[in-house]
Formats: structure tokens, sequence, C-alpha cells
């Protein structure tokens, strides 16, 4: 069993986290990746190989995705066969949980994650983040994790290949992790952890507005194709009114022309995995979708009035709950193919690494953008 480490600017508590690693388990290595922290932070690096650990990075920040990319093609390559534990670099992840954790990974193609049960004093937007996405996660799966956002996570060697070409870079790549396996049928296992956060999380990297952005791009790019579809529909509604003075064939053609390009766009920007369905299929999809959409919104709106809900709030909500049953079956169902999800290459050619001879491999090592890669080796004891 690996113990990896993504590590950006880390502070003393990571050789202290290190220190207790070694103490409680050191059958266990410890590999860090020191993700471009800058000089500045030679020290606690230094401190961290004194301490028994393996120390690898690169000059310049890729973020915590490929961070853990490159950790994982790191130990495929000098620990192949064995599991890996991700742990975070900042106190949050206690070395009992990092060993729970790492006892419950098992042979098969399960990923164990350590599940916060967010208990006490968290902060608002740490709680708020893990609400988002757990709804997040739920609509576009079918799947209800109690805690999505956990850096805390075992992986069976089986998964290392598959892992390194999984897409993102940053913070959206864990959540990108849970959404492809799913789609790929891998299981979830869970350990409960303890929820730890120190300082309010002042020593969080994590950047609210852009790194929200990049977790939830699906959903932001569904939302903006959603609206594109309305402005359509409402300049050829205007244009047909013009041109052929009928209201209905007003109505029907730019129904019609906006329908087909909110399935255009949504078939090669919001959702791309879709191309690899049939034209034809995922069109009599679409139509049969939005036929289920448009018998919905007036069931909807009808039940809502009734119940007393003035017309105006009830045509909102109406559609709010239509855009998310929307989002989420074209996301699980309409745009995915199936037999083509097991068939994916797991792994591109072009994130692995090449090696020479097992004494050079341990030294030449590259990022996926073609950086060099620095390996500290622990000392001798």
């Amino acid at each position: 069993m690996i113990i990896l480490i993504p590590a950006f600017e880390p502070d003393e508590k990571l050789p202290a986290l290190i220190q207790e690693l070694r103490h409680a388990a050191a059958e266990h290595p410890v590999i860090v990746v020191n993700d471009g922290s800058g000089p500045a932070y030679e020290p606690v690096f230094a401190a961290v190989k004194s301490l028994g650990a393996t120390v690898i990075g690169y000059q310049n920040n890729h973020g915590k995705g490929q961070a853990l990319k490159t950790g994982f093609s790191y130990i495929a390559a000098n620990h192949p066969g064995q599991p890996v534990v991700c742990a975070d670099s900042d106190g949050q992840h206690t070395v009992t949980d990092i060993l729970r954790v790492a006892a419950a990974v098992g042979p098969d193609n399960a990923m164990v994650l350590g599940e916060r049960h967010f208990s006490g004093q968290v902060p608002l937007r740490s709680s708020f983040g893990n609400s988002a996405t757990r709804f997040f996660f739920a609509l576009a799966t079918g799947t209800w994790l109690r805690d999505t956002q956990t850096g805390l996570r075992g992986y069976p060697a089986a998964l290392l290949p598959w892992l390194q070409g999984v897409r993102g870079d940053r913070y959206e790549y864990e959540l990108n992790v849970l959404l492809e396996a799913r789609s790929r049928g891998y299981r979830f296992d869970s350990v409960p952890i303890a929820t730890i956060y120190l300082a309010n999380n002042q020593s969080s990297h994590f950047r609210p507005l852009r790194d929200s952005l990049r977790i939830y791009a699906p959903l932001l790019k569904f939302s903006l194709s959603s609206f594109l579809g309305f402005l359509v529909d409402t300049v050829a509604f205007v244009v047909l009114s013009a041109a052929t003075g009928s209201l209905w064939m007003a109505v029907l053609g730019a129904r019609a022309i906006s329908a087909g390009v909110n399935f255009a766009v949504n078939r090669t920007l919001v959702f791309p995995e879709g191309r690899s369905v049939s034209l034809r299929r995922s069109a009599g999809r679409y139509v049969a979708l939005a036929a289920v959409l448009l018998a919905a919104n007036y069931g909807l709106l009808l039940s809502f009035t009734q119940a007393g809900l003035p017309s105006l709030p009830a045509k909102v909500l109406t559609e709010l709950v239509l855009f998310l049953f929307s989002f989420a079956v074209q996301k699980r169902f309409l745009f995915r193919n199936r037999s083509a999800a097991g068939a994916r290459n797991p792994a591109p050619a072009k994130k692995r690494a090449a090696f020479t001879s097992p004494a050079a491999r341990r030294h030449r090592f590259s990022t996926a953008s073609g950086e060099s890669l620095v390996v500290g080796t622990p000392p001798e004891h």
C-alpha cells in the first residue's frame, strides 16, 4: 500500500503528518508530490524527505488533479501492483482514518471513499459546496454519495492506468473521477472519517469562483445551452410571425428550430460523449424526451396551480423541476453510449511516462505537459 499526498505550499502540518504515518505504519511508503510550491517551501519538503518520504515534483503549479495523476504514474512505474491511498497535506485527515481507508481497499475495482458526516463546526462554504456537489452528482448519475469532495480515497492498483486518463488538472479532477467511475460501473465503498476543518479551513487553496466553475461546468453549459434555445425560439417566433401571419405556424416553427439548435449544442458541446451515439438514435431519444417534457410541463403546472400556488411561481417552479429532470435524463441516458463506455482506452498513451532501465526510471520522469519531474528519495537509515 502506497500513501500519496499532493502538496501545494504546505505548512508544518505536512511534516507532522509524515512523522505520524512513519511511526504508525512504516511499512507503507509515502510519496509526496510538490505541485510547484516554489523555493520558499523547500525547507518543508526537505523535512518531509528527512522523515522517510519520497518527494517528487516540478517547478510550476499545475493543480491538484495533475499532482495526483503524476503520483499515480510514478507509483505505477516504481511500485507496480501496489494500491494507493490519497490524503491531503493540510491536516484534515488523521493517521487513524488514513490507515482505516487503506485497510478497506480490496483487490477488485472498488474505490474506497473516506466519507465525512459534516457534524460540528463546518465552514459555510464547505458545507454549501458539499451539499451542492452531492446534489449535482446524484442528478448526473442517480447515485447518492454522502461526501463527493473527500480527498481521502483508496484505489486498487488495477485502477491506476485509468486514473491517469481522467480529464481535469485541478479540483474538478476528483469529481470527474467519481462521474467517470460511475459511468464505467466501478463500485464505491466508504469508510466514515472525522470531519476536521482547521482555522476555518484557511489552509485550503480552493478558489471558490474559478474552481466552482470547473466543477459545475456541465450544469453551467447546459444552462447556457437552454438559454440559447430560448433566444433562438424567441427570435424565430418573431420572424415567422411576421413572415406567415399565422400564430400556430410561428409557434411550431420556432419550437422546431430552437429544438434543433439545442439538440446540436448539447450533443457536441454540453455532452460531447454523446457524439459516439448514432445521430438517428440520439435524435429519436431527444424527440421522445421533448414530448415527455411537454406533457409534464402541463401536468406540473396544473397540479401546482390547483394546489393554490399563483401562476407565476408555479411556472417558475415547473421550469426549474423540468430543467433538472432534462439535465439528468440527457446526461445519464440520452447522450450516453453504454457499449462504448467500457471500450474506451482507460489511459491515453500521452499520459503514460516512458522509462528505459530500472535505475533510470527512478530519476527520469516528466509530467503530461513535458515539464521535468524532480525526484527526491528519502535518506538511508
